[in-house]
């Protein structure tokens, strides 16, 4: 794979240099959408390239992290996704939010990472209950300092919620890490995972009742 320094970098191997690109300013960058600024990026704007690597740079190894539960493979897929993503710029149309584009190169990525990987051991697990940098999502017990017994509880239930979101069939379970941990929306979870939205809404509900019904003893 070509390397890209994901803090903001074009790939080295993108074809990029000695050509005539644009620099925008970060701030007016800061004033559009994304949608905008990934057009930029297709007209062979150097600076909203780095603009989106940065925005999403944290939430895409979030994202990784939690679907594939090691670092080191997680930031490489996250540095997979924006070279992808730098390579598909000149396909690229604003008909759709750009979370949505960016998440359905993700999302495939993860998925067949898995499929070829699936009789690894992973280094390293990552709750799935634990509060999400991104999103400061969690489904964590209640604030405050808790005694021996509620921290006893408390990691019960966290090893819990990981093995039962992970026994998800695949689909609901990227549904839910979409949902629940990158605060996509039914409209933009659908179009990643090429569903109807009610057919989204449907998934996305059987996955929670499956989760309420395996954890109703830590509820």
């Amino acid at each position: 794979m070509s390397s890209m320094a994901i803090g903001g970098a074009f790939p080295a191997s993108s074809g990029v240099r000695g050509q005539q690109l644009r620099f925008s300013d970060p701030c007016n960058l800061a004033e559009m959408d994304d949608a905008q600024v990934m057009l930029r990026v297709r007209d062979g704007d150097d600076a909203a390239f780095n603009y989106l690597v940065q925005r999403y740079r944290r939430a895409m190894i979030s994202f990784m992290f939690r679907m594939v539960h090691n670092a080191a493979i997680a930031e490489e897929l996250s540095q997979e996704v924006f070279l992808r993503v730098y390579r598909s710029r000149a396909s690229y149309s604003a008909d759709a939010k750009f979370t949505t584009w960016l998440y359905r190169i993700a999302t495939n990525l993860a998925v067949n990472h898995a499929r070829d990987n699936k009789h690894e051991r992973p280094e390293e697990k990552t709750s799935l209950d634990e509060t999400d940098e991104e999103t400061g999502l969690s489904m964590d017990l209640a604030d405050g300092r808790p005694n021996i017994e509620q921290e006893i509880l408390r990691r019960e239930r966290l090893r819990a919620i990981r093995k039962h979101v992970e026994a998800l069939p695949e689909r609901q379970r990227m549904a839910v890490m979409m949902h629940k941990y990158q605060e996509l929306d039914y409209r933009q979870i659908a179009e990643v995972l090429h569903l109807s939205e009610s057919a989204t809404k449907s998934l996305l509900f059987r996955a929670y009742e499956t989760l309420r019904e395996s954890l109703k003893d830590f509820v």
